[in-house]
């Protein structure tokens, strides 16, 4: 059977409960979130103004990267975790 990955999420200290999304001080749209697992690392960035979405997908052993931006969180990260194990040309 093989390995199913379980994302997490890197949390701020001392909240209760975890804080797992950071935001711009003054402007609450503008969020980042960092996720993982065993293979991938994940920055997921909103837009300036609150539409929008950024990923960057990073390999953790090779620290290969690739970016792509979408209206929505979920299809950017798709995107970029589909580029980075592409291994195309816009991977880093």
């Amino acid at each position: 059977m093989p390995h199913r990955s379980r994302w997490t999420s890197f949390v701020a200290p001392g909240t209760e409960p975890p804080v797992r999304t950071l935001h711009e001080e003054g402007n609450p749209a503008h969020r980042v979130r960092v996720e993982h697992d065993g293979r991938t690392l994940l920055v997921h960035l909103s837009g300036e103004d609150g539409p929008g979405w950024t990923c960057l997908a990073v390999d953790r052993d090779t620290r290969a990267y690739a970016v792509r931006q979408d209206a929505r969180q979920a299809d950017a990260a798709a995107a970029a975790v589909r580029a980075l194990r592409r291994d195309d040309d816009t991977a880093r």
